[in-house]
Formats: C-alpha cells, structure tokens, sequence
C-alpha cells in the first residue's frame, strides 16, 4: 500500500507535506496519543468517550467556554475511572493556553463552526495536529489559511467527517474499486435530515424535545447553529455527502472538482414548525435566509458529476441520499437497493443493497468490526477517531488529509456565493496546486485503518 513518507525536515513532498510536531515531546516514551479536547459539548462528549475506551489514549486537558459541559465532562471521566483532565475555561480565547502545554500531540477541535478556523491555525502553530470537526471555515479564503498553514509548519489538519466511514458508504468504496460499477458517471450525496428539534429545544433537554427556543434561552446546538440558519442561504453542511463521494471517484487524488453550482428552496419549514408548537412565538416571525432544501452541482476534471442536497427543516426521515451510477450498475440508499448490469437476480431489477454489501463489506470493518460495536452513529465514530490516533501514534498524515478536508468543506461557502450572484457557476479551487493530477488514492486501501 503506497503511503506518504515523511522526514523531519517538514519540507513539502509531492504527495503532500512532511510532519514531526516540533512544539512536542509527542508520545513515542509513553505509547499513548495526549490529547486535548476545545469543546466538550454533546459532539466533544462523543470523541471524549471514544479516547476514555482506549488504552492508548490520554486526556490531558479540556477546554470549554460552559461550566456545564465541563461538569459533564468531569464527571464521566470520574465515572470511567479516568485522571483528571486539566480544564481550561472563561472566555472563547481560553483554549490558548491549552494549547501552551508541551505534553499534548494532538487536539480535536468541537465547538461551533465560527472558531474552528482561528483555533486549528493556533493549534497547528504549537505543534498539535489537528482532528476538527466540519466545517474548516467559513469563508474561502479562512479554507486557504489552513491549507497554508499545514503546510507552513508540517502538521497535519483532518476532518472528523465520520460518514465516509459509514458501513454501506465503505462497502460501495469497495465496490467501486473491484470495477463492480464499471466507470462511474454520476454520483449523489447529502445531508437530508430533520433537524429541527435540534435548532430548537425548550432549553431543558439538548434533543427530541418540542421547544421553540434558540440562542441563549436553549441548549446545545441550538444556542449557535439555528443562527446559521437564519444568517446564511446555502448548503451549510456539505460534507457528509461529499466526503464519500470524493473516496469514490478520486477527488484530488487524480481527479478534481472544477466548477459548482447551486440553487435555493424558499424557506418554510422552520416557521411553520415553531407555528405548529407554539402559535404566535415571536420565532415565526424570523426570516430564515437558508431555503429548506439546498442543491449544489459539481463538475469534475473526469467527466463526473455530483449533486448535493442539504435538507434539514421539513419533515423527513433520515438519508444521506446516496447514489453511485456507472456503466456497469448503481447503488441508491434511498431504497436501499443495487442492480449490476447481468449480475443482478433478475434484469431490470432491484437487489437489496445488504446482499451485496454483505459481499463486499470493506476490510476495515470486518477487521474492526467486534471494536465499533456500541460506539456512536452505528460505529463510524469509532473508525473516524482510531484514523486519526493511529496517524498521530505513528506520525503519519492522516486519513483524510488536509486538502480532503477542506475541499469538502468549502462547498459550503461557494454554495453561499453562488446563490448570493443569482446562481452563478464558480470555479472550484485546486488547494493541491496541480498536485491532484499525479495523486494516487490514499484513503481505506485496506484494513490498516491509515
């Protein structure tokens, strides 16, 4: 399996970058990845609980802005018979001086999307990589400074973009690199989830309640996303669907995005939910700017084309919409469904997708499979967190590297910008600077996990 070779120098390779934190005493003495956690609320709380199973895990400090988060914190890792983490609170700049300690290697970023950007750059600055959760920025050109700054001082940045780990999603990579689909042509993904009950609670309860309440009076997610929302018109979170999709079809691994697209709904849904829950809630009243369903489409230097959909504030189960269609098949997980041209039951017909990915479950998962049981969204969770402490622990790039990473995440903000100038079609930025053409395919090639 080719991987990137990397020398102290920090020099930058063809492949990308070399890495050694310097800022470390790192964890070669210990065998253990330190690490340091800037938000600890419900996402932090899920990759604080992945480290506290791990005997190859130590958590060293926590920062977070809410001392009940903290408090949450603290009392599970008591409860997990875990040390103490030294706690680092009192205001958004507070996780500065976490970042002054010489024995963390790493940190994973979860607080809301505003300071992800400013505190990666300080984090890779002193020498940490840098797990974060999406998205990098917020503006095209915040997506360039991470990449310049990775660069800059050798440490690897990834995002913690968990679906490209999903069994299925894995499975279909599988798939799609045995020729099972032939040559693929067009591809789909997205963020299609109710999320309403977690722009709004009752300041009580984070999820699943019926509160009409946001901002300072809520909880959670609520108290930052919902702005967002009413703020910004766009597909906000793009990289659920584009993640696995760039797997599929080599994005900056051979392959590149070259232009995008984008186009609005009105805005409906969040309104009338708070009008069904509480009539006459000032909060019908706002003026939601991001449309309920958001569709983006990509153009790529192969010839594919890919179509996102964020839909996030209607009533509707829950799906990733996947769609991988080549010349020789496609897989929908809508209907959770396969059909390879004379290899299907019967022609012009439907498999189910389970038989099929039953076959070709990825070698990561049927390695790790008894490890993920139990661990959050059906398991990826766990295989998105062992990546990037395995990377770290062998100081290595990561799975997802840091042009993946903010190529999926970009998306959000051209989505805005071309809506904003009346659905313009924009060029899509080659953060590799040409490196994309003689890239090789990294990610998942077998069970290593790197």
């Amino acid at each position: 399996m080719n991987r990137r070779t990397f020398v102290k120098s920090g020099a930058i390779a063809a492949a990308g970058f070399t890495i050694l934190p310097s800022g470390s005493l790192f964890a070669k003495d210990t065998g253990k990845v330190r690490l340091g956690y800037i938000g600890v609320g419900a996402r932090g709380m899920s990759h604080i609980s992945e480290g506290a199973l791990r005997d190859d895990v130590e958590i060293v400090a926590i920062c977070d802005t809410q001392e009940h988060s903290l408090a949450i914190c603290r009392e599970y890792l008591a409860k997990k018979g875990k040390p103490a983490a030294k706690e680092y609170t009192g205001g958004t700049d507070a996780y500065k001086k976490l970042l002054e300690r010489k024995d963390i290697d790493a940190v994973i970023i979860a607080t809301p999307w505003q300071f992800h950007h400013e505190q990666a750059i300080d984090a890779m600055k002193a020498g940490k990589y840098v797990g974060c959760e999406v998205i990098a920025g917020l503006t095209v050109d915040e997506h360039w400074d991470i990449v310049k700054t990775s660069e800059k001082t050798g440490i690897p940045y990834m995002t913690l973009e968990n679906v490209c780990y999903r069994r299925d999603v894995m499975a279909a990579l599988n798939m799609v690199r045995q020729g099972l689909f032939g040559e693929l042509i067009h591809l789909e993904g997205g963020y299609q989830h109710n999320l309403r009950d977690v722009l709004f609670n009752d300041g009580k309860g984070k999820y699943g309640g019926k509160g009409v309440e946001y901002g300072p009076k809520a909880l959670s997610e609520a108290q930052w996303r919902t702005q967002f929302n009413i703020d910004r018109d766009g597909d906000l979170y793009p990289t659920h669907g584009a993640g696995p999709v760039m797997n599929y079809i080599d994005i900056n691994h051979g392959n590149r995005f070259t232009s995008l697209v984008s186009f609005s709904s009105k805005a409906r849904g969040l309104a009338n939910y708070i009008e069904e829950l509480a009539p006459g809630s000032p909060n019908t009243k706002i003026n939601y700017k991001n449309g309920d369903v958001t569709t983006t489409m990509i153009n790529c230097a192969n010839g594919e084309t890919v179509l996102l959909s964020h839909d996030t504030h209607l009533p509707r189960p829950y799906s990733l919409g996947f769609r991988v269609q080549g010349t020789k098949g496609i897989w929908m997980d809508v209907n959770q469904s396969v059909y390879i041209e004379h290899k299907a039951k019967e022609d012009d017909a439907w498999d189910p997708a389970k038989e099929w990915f039953a076959k070709y479950d990825h070698p990561l998962w049927k390695k790790h499979d008894a490890e993920a049981a139990g661990a959050g969204h059906g398991g990826m969770d766990w295989f998105v967190f062992n990546g990037f402490i395995e990377a770290v622990k062998q100081k290595k790039q990561t799975p997802i590297d840091v042009y993946d990473s903010v190529t999926m995440s970009v998306i959000a903000p051209l989505s805005t910008q071309s809506l904003k100038e009346g659905n313009k079609t924009l060029s899509f930025p080659d953060f590799t600077k040409g490196k994309w053409e003689t890239g090789k395919p990294t990610f998942a090639l077998d069970d290593s996990g790197l």
